[in-house]
């Protein structure tokens, strides 16, 4: 085993079938064992003599079904979507798509089927509630039940949240936009104005979850803005609703600076949630 001037040494063959029949001795065996983790040569001379022992077959037999179980399979489009879905969340593959779908039509259906001129307000109103909505369906122990399982896995924590509010925010951002563009501006904002304040208020969702847990987190910022739209249009005075919530709504969201604004938060709310990513590490409450 020796190279004599020096200290290197490997598996000689006579050691090597030795190894192999489980006759070396046990220290021999760890020194060999040792060595095989280093040195590629004497790996390859080990394996030689182990597969001319009777076990040799029996190895060969097992290696072929690890390979055979290892080898991709193809698998339908359909199937990789329906998994797709599986891991988006559970807000995803349950009732909340049907209910973003029917806001969508139920306003395009008042405006051209009943005629109703400020149907657009109607769907701006809602439209920044609904993703938040979402995010409280996908993510935490209310929503998952293998929650404190996922959290404690690398791909769980943050990183799983965010893949299910990506997957909310895909579905519910152009198919709301585009209900909102089909319908007649009646004096509401632009169907686009709704998109940064969706944005901030899920990001705010998400970063008041490390603290209070999804659920409550979008009770607040999802409260808060129905009733910062809602409460001042019930105390105005006089003309239709649907035009008090117009010009409600041309406050929350038309303009540069109003904008802006959401824009500034959607950054502030993204900076909380990274300097609170640690808590999303550790199951929190609902």
């Amino acid at each position: 085993m020796s190279d004599g001037n020096t200290h290197i040494w490997h598996v000689s063959a006579g050691r090597a079938a030795r190894y192999a029949d489980g006759t070396l001795p046990e220290p021999d065996t760890w020194s060999v064992e040792k060595h095989l983790e280093g040195c590629a040569g004497c790996a390859s001379r080990v394996s030689a003599a182990v597969r001319g022992t009777a076990a040799g077959p029996v190895l060969a037999q097992v290696r072929d079904a690890v390979l055979a179980r290892a080898t991709p399979v193809p698998v339908p489009a359909v199937s990789r979507l329906a998994r797709l879905l599986w891991a988006a969340g559970p807000a995803v593959r349950g009732a909340w798509p049907p209910a973003v779908l029917a806001v969508a039509v139920g306003a395009l259906a008042l405006s051209h089927g009943a005629g109703l001129p400020g149907a657009r307000a109607l769907l701006l109103a809602v439209a920044p509630v609904l993703p938040v909505a979402g995010v409280a369906l996908s993510y935490g122990p209310a929503a998952d039940p293998l929650y404190e399982v996922t959290a404690a896995t690398p791909g769980g924590g943050l990183r799983l949240a965010l893949v299910r509010t990506v997957a909310v925010l895909a579905v519910s951002l152009p198919l709301l936009t585009l209900a909102g563009l089909l319908l007649p501006a009646s004096g509401a904002p632009a169907a686009v104005a709704w998109l940064l304040p969706g944005l901030a208020l899920t990001l705010g969702t998400l970063a008041l979850a490390s603290f209070t847990g999804c659920r409550t987190a979008a009770g607040l910022t999802g409260g808060g803005w129905l009733c910062a739209v809602l409460a001042p249009v019930s105390a105005a005075p006089g003309g239709p609703l649907t035009a008090r919530l117009a010009e409600q709504l041309g406050r929350c969201l038309d303009g540069t600076g109003t904008q802006g604004a959401w824009a500034a938060a959607a950054v502030l709310s993204a900076a909380l949630l990274a300097a609170r990513r640690p808590a999303y590490d550790r199951p929190f409450g609902r």
